[in-house]
């Protein structure tokens, strides 16, 4: 009877050694499968360029991307360099780390292009652009305005003109209009004159009838 709980307990740890053994080699087979999914994602711009291997949960990953960022993370690298950025952006928050990472990327760009000032230098221009924007406004403004004054200067000058125009009509008609009484005047006044020259006349036809009749009478004997 002893003999086969033996056989029994060693059946029993025979199970349980390669239950153990099963569980293991699954876990070496995902793990096998993690590394060679990992291996066969292509790496993040930044490890590209670092000529590394990118491993899970890299910083440089989310933000610069495999087929451009390693021309930005180039830049990067250049101006303030790799561990100096990942450990900047360890101290960000990850929600904030995008804003970041485009921020330096632009620094280190306008750092390429101008090693003096920087982006300052692109600041500068546009303060002075948006004032040339502001005069240009300015004098847009003052020359709007200026055509206004002159378009009213015009209107007033035709108004005046017209005024003129009219009080000189106005005068003409006037003096048309009162010169007319006088020519009747100097025909009533030279009405008389023929008057006084048809009765002389008429006086002296009347002197020459009484002289015919006069001598009538004395050739007749009174």
């Amino acid at each position: 009877m002893a003999e086969p709980q033996r056989g029994d307990a060693s059946g029993g740890s025979d199970h349980g050694t390669n239950l153990g053994t099963r569980r293991k080699g699954a876990a070496a087979k995902h793990a096998m499968a993690a590394a060679e999914a990992a291996s066969t994602s292509p790496p993040c711009g930044a490890c590209k360029f670092l000529r590394r291997k990118c491993i899970s949960g890299c910083i440089f990953a989310p933000h610069f991307g495999s087929d451009q960022g390693a021309a930005r993370f180039a830049a990067v690298h250049k101006v303030f360099g790799a561990s100096n950025v990942s450990k900047l952006l360890l101290h960000i928050p990850v929600n904030r780390r995008h804003e970041a990472v485009v921020t330096i990327s632009y620094e280190a760009q306008a750092r390429l292009s101008d090693p003096v000032y920087g982006c300052v230098s692109t600041i500068l221009a546009l303060q002075q652009q948006s004032h040339s924007n502001k005069t240009y406004f300015q004098v847009t403004s003052l020359q709007g305005e200026l055509s206004m004054v002159q378009n009213q200067l015009i209107n007033s000058r035709l108004a005046y003109a017209n005024v003129l125009h009219h009080h000189q009509c106005t005068q003409q008609h006037h003096h048309h209009h009162h010169n007319q009484p006088n020519m009747i005047n100097v025909s009533l006044l030279q009405q008389p004159a023929y008057s006084n020259n048809n009765s002389s006349a008429s006086t002296n036809n009347n002197l020459v009838n009484m002289n015919t009749f006069n001598n009538n009478n004395n050739h007749s004997g009174f």
